[in-house]
């Protein structure tokens, strides 16, 4: 099974990102992070200064990645409508059966 850390690295290649977009990416979503700490991240598992990646970097990073590469979304403003968007009122006819 795949780490965390296993993870960011496999996406790391993938994107061809350096750790400064990796920081700039963590940071589209108010998390900060060092270089150091970082690159603790990355080291191979059997190093002494090897960091497990937690469940919330993960998280941070992919929800930064979305950021950095769409955009943010736009919230849709409230209490205006276009004349496309409202929806027709249906009216079924009434049938009265007679017996």
């Amino acid at each position: 099974m795949l780490s965390n850390n296993d993870i960011l690295k496999k996406l790391r290649v993938a994107l061809s990102l350096k750790n400064d977009d990796i920081i700039e990416i963590l940071a589209l979503t108010d998390f900060k992070i060092t270089k150091g700490a970082l690159g603790d991240l990355f080291r191979h598992p059997d190093h002494e200064g090897y960091e497990e990646a937690g469940n919330q970097i993960l998280r941070h990073f992919l929800n930064g990645l979305i950021i950095y590469k769409r955009g943010k979304l736009e919230e849709p403003k409230k209490g205006l409508r276009d004349e496309d968007d409202e929806k027709e009122e249906i009216k079924t006819p009434i049938s009265k059966n007679k017996k």
